[in-house]
C-alpha cells in the first residue's frame, strides 16, 4: 500500500544524495550524503579537504551584486 513505511534496516535507493560543491576558481567536489545527514557535516569536510581551513580561520562573506552597467 501507499501508506506503507520502510522498514527500518532496509535501504531504499533515496538513502543517499550527491551533491556538489562548486568553488569560485571552478573546481568541482562530489559528495554522497545520507538525506538525513546536516549540511554543516558536508561544510566542514569541504572546507578541511579543498580550502585547508583549520580552527578560528575566518570567512568573509559578501552579498551577490547583480548588474553593474553604467
Amino acid at each position: 500500500m501507499a501508506d506503507e513505511k520502510p522498514k527500518e534496516g532496509v535501504k531504499t535507493e533515496n538513502d543517499h544524495i550527491n551533491l556538489k560543491v562548486a568553488g569560485q576558481d571552478g573546481s568541482v567536489v562530489q559528495f554522497k550524503i545520507k538525506r538525513h545527514t546536516p549540511l554543516s557535516k558536508l561544510m566542514k569536510a569541504y572546507c578541511e579537504r579543498q580550502l585547508e581551513m583549520e580552527d578560528e580561520d575566518t570567512i568573509d562573506v559578501f552579498q551577490q551584486q547583480t548588474g553593474g552597467l553604467m
